[in-house]
């Protein structure tokens, strides 16, 4: 076994010496690549390199011969309206049946703020397609009025007949007739003013873990100090290290 290494000490970041002032570089605010987005930024132009004799040539751009419209602007045309005079277009048919003055009725027009009769119109009955499912006139009936199941007419009362059951009936009932024993008191609570109850239950099981309850002389009003004027306190806290950044508050003059 060889030598044992020897232990370093733990690195602590407050003694580690960080980079300068010179280390760090602000954004730089000329040119638009990198540009530091807290400062206003001119305009930027490029400089293209020269084309050859060949572009020159076939290059159909306009020059500066050309007028431009002092109402032209980036966002579009900045002018009051322009109006000009033109002939009458010509329509598709020579003979084009224009009303006259005589046709128009203003006094069949509504106004939207006066009250109207209701109006209907009448239309033909719709074709039905060969697709389509459609009842006979005999597939419509009316809902029966015999019986207590018609939700809009008044029905009497009705009664069912069944047939005699044979479990518990008279044919298992040895007596065949009740007697006065077979009837039951009626409770006097289901028809009168019941009163009030009350049920006797078991205690309930305490909880096997015994709980240390304080007692009458633990308790000390006197040292209840939260509703009245008291002196400043003050406690004594831990050692803090020594590589904490200490708080620094700038004190005004």
């Amino acid at each position: 076994m060889g030598a044992h290494a020897e232990r370093k000490p733990p690195m602590i970041a407050a003694k580690e010496s960080g980079p300068g002032p010179g280390r760090y570089n602000l954004p730089p605010t000329v040119g638009f690549v990198g540009h530091d987005y807290t400062k206003y930024s001119n305009p930027a132009y490029s400089f293209h390199g020269q084309t050859s004799h060949s572009a020159h040539l076939s290059d159909c751009s306009p020059g500066p011969r050309y007028y431009v419209e002092p109402c032209i602007t980036r966002y579009g045309r900045s002018a009051g309206p322009a109006y000009s005079m033109l002939m009458r277009g010509k329509t598709a048919d020579d003979k084009e049946m224009v009303p006259g003055p005589g046709v128009y009725r203003p006094e069949k027009c509504l106004l939207p703020s006066h009250r109207k009769p209701p109006s209907y119109s009448l239309s033909s009955r719709t074709r039905y397609r060969t697709v389509d499912q459609v009842p006979a006139p005999n597939t419509y009936s009316l809902p029966p009025v015999v019986g207590p199941h018609v939700p809009v007419k008044v029905s009497a009362p009705a009664f069912s007949l069944s047939g005699r059951t044979h479990h518990g009936g008279h044919s298992e009932d040895l007596a065949q007739t009740p007697g006065p024993a077979h009837y039951n008191q009626a409770d006097n609570s289901s028809y009168m003013r019941r009163g009030p109850a009350y049920s006797m239950l078991g205690r309930h099981q305490t909880s096997k873990v015994e709980f240390v309850t304080p007692g009458p002389g633990a308790h000390s009003p006197e040292k209840a100090t939260y509703h009245k004027k008291k002196a400043p306190a003050y406690s004594m806290g831990i050692r803090h290290s020594e590589y904490t950044t200490p708080l620094i508050i700038e004190v005004p003059n």
